[in-house]
């Protein structure tokens, strides 16, 4: 299929990539396909017990005295779909197409992220035209969820000096810094109800919002489906008396939740009639709040069948006066970097769970790590006030920036001989492993580069030709001037 791509054995090894199901958490057969890469190239290998990867390619002539060389990406990827669209993420290849400039995928996440980060490194270790120095190619599982492959990386995995990371998504920029993360989740333990009589019922949801990365999008003024849908629910319960039989929304912790769905009991009669006619204007509200940022916004409501129970009025309340009040968004803009995000907050998800449950999940981001901490409290005690248990997952370090060291020099003067143009140098809100591998490895100089992608974590994922090639130069030079 991208056979007519350039650079061609990048380009097939991603098609391959693309071919291989690597949810995270799930990452055996990526895993095994990266053994099987080995092993057929006659390379050495090694597999840490957190299913880490690290393929080794000894220096070409001339550079064995040169300090090794770490290229990182990660197996996984987020498995993101369209409501209407039947993939199976787990056995299922992604379908990937191209579009003008672009590779995307049909209605799912594409997987470029980290696919062609895995790719060209794929490519390093078998291009034999190339030169360098020793290549350590780490490949790193369920970075997406938890970053867990790196957070137990074996401390005998690495001997490399510098480690460049493939895990960027902007052409021409060079990051050399990122924010620490940290999850909150809230559980909300409700009493189920018998449905009321005397009640109409809808089926209402949210979609066409973009959604995106909660770190590289979190700026961008993007519509939250599960505020919207709080929005709306909290008004209909506290001037109608609205019953809650169902509300889920988002799916995973980093990305931007774009769809959202429940199922509400009205009073029958003129508290419905009131209800409807406020839905109407409140859909026109939304349309015109999101009509820069999300023009495909839409909601609808239908009647539906009754459902058997409600969670009680008490649970509700608190639990639709929690999602309206906890903050989303942007918290605060870096004075240190301007242009920066430095701490933000991600509501991303809302679900039922067994045992009479609703978890909400969501994550803070800071490159202060102070901040970050506090961005987490005043979320749970959001949460807290209204009644939920609420607990923080272990979180990971941010990395910060080193702007004197020799591997960013090279890399800078690297892009300025190929392309003319001196790269963007700067750090950034999403979450890498490189804190982590720092705190690992305290020796390591790190950056981290990468084609163009947009849209990720969402189906909207694509990736942009042209960038490819440039992405794949910039790498192979800083490998030989290394």
């Amino acid at each position: 299929m991208f056979s007519q791509l350039s650079p061609s054995l990048v380009w097939a090894i991603f098609e391959e990539i693309t071919r291989v199901p690597r949810p995270s958490k799930h990452e055996e057969k990526i895993t095994a396909y990266l053994i099987d890469f080995a092993q057929k190239h006659n390379l050495e290998y090694k597999v840490d017990e957190a299913s880490n990867v690290v393929i080794r390619k000894p220096a070409t002539p001339g550079y064995e005295e040169h300090q090794t060389v770490v290229l990182q990406a990660h197996t996984d990827m987020v498995c993101e779909k369209n409501s209407d669209i039947e993939h199976d993420f787990m056995n299922d290849p992604i379908e990937a197409y191209i579009d003008g400039g672009w590779v995307k995928a049909k209605g799912t996440t594409l997987g470029a992220d980290c696919g062609i980060g895995m790719a060209a490194a794929l490519a390093v270790l078998v291009d034999e035209s190339l030169k360098h120095p020793a290549i350590e190619a780490l490949f790193t599982v369920d970075e997406e969820t938890g970053l867990t492959g790196a957070f137990n990386l074996a401390p005998d995995m690495l001997t490399g000096h510098y480690l460049l990371n493939l895990d960027s998504e902007d052409e021409g920029e060079m990051f050399i810094g990122c924010a620490g993360g940290i999850d909150t989740i809230a559980t909300f333990n409700y009493k189920p109800e018998v449905a009321p009589a005397d009640h109409r019922w809808l089926a209402i949801e949210v979609g066409g919002l973009k959604g995106g990365h909660s770190g590289d999008n979190i700026n961008d003024g993007l519509g939250n489906s599960n505020k919207i849908m709080a929005r709306l629910l909290l008004e209909a319960t506290e001037r109608w008396g609205a019953h809650i039989a169902l509300l889920e929304g988002g799916n995973l912790r980093n990305a931007i939740p774009r769809e959202a769905k429940a199922v509400v009991a009205l009073p029958d009669g003129e508290p419905f009639m009131e209800f409807v006619e406020r839905y109407v204007a409140f859909a026109e509200e939304v349309s015109a709040e999101l009509q820069y940022s999300d023009e495909g916004f839409w909601i609808r409501a239908d009647e539906c069948e009754p459902a058997q129970s409600v969670i009680d009025t008490t649970t509700q309340l608190n639990l639709l006066r929690a999602l309206v009040g906890v903050p989303n968004g942007v918290l605060a803009m870096s004075f240190a970097m301007p242009g920066l995000v430095e701490t933000s907050t991600n509501l991303a998800s809302v679900k039922f769970a067994e045992g009479n449950q609703i978890k909400v999940v969501s994550s803070q981001r800071s490159s202060v790590e102070s901040s970050k901490h506090y961005a987490a409290r005043t979320v749970d005690t959001v949460f807290a006030l209204a009644g939920a248990e609420v607990w923080h997952g272990d979180g990971y370090p941010g990395w910060a920036p080193n702007p004197n060291s020799h591997l960013l020099e090279v890399a800078v003067e690297s892009y300025k001989e190929l392309f003319g143009k001196e790269p963007i140098v700067r750090a950034i809100h999403a979450g890498l492993e490189c804190g982590l591998f720092l705190e690992k490895y305290p020796h390591l100089e790190m950056i981290s580069f990468g084609p163009t992608l947009r849209g990720v974590h969402s189906p909207d994922e694509r990736l942009e030709i042209a960038t490819v090639e440039k992405f794949w130069r910039h790498l192979v030079a800083v490998l030989e001037k290394l």
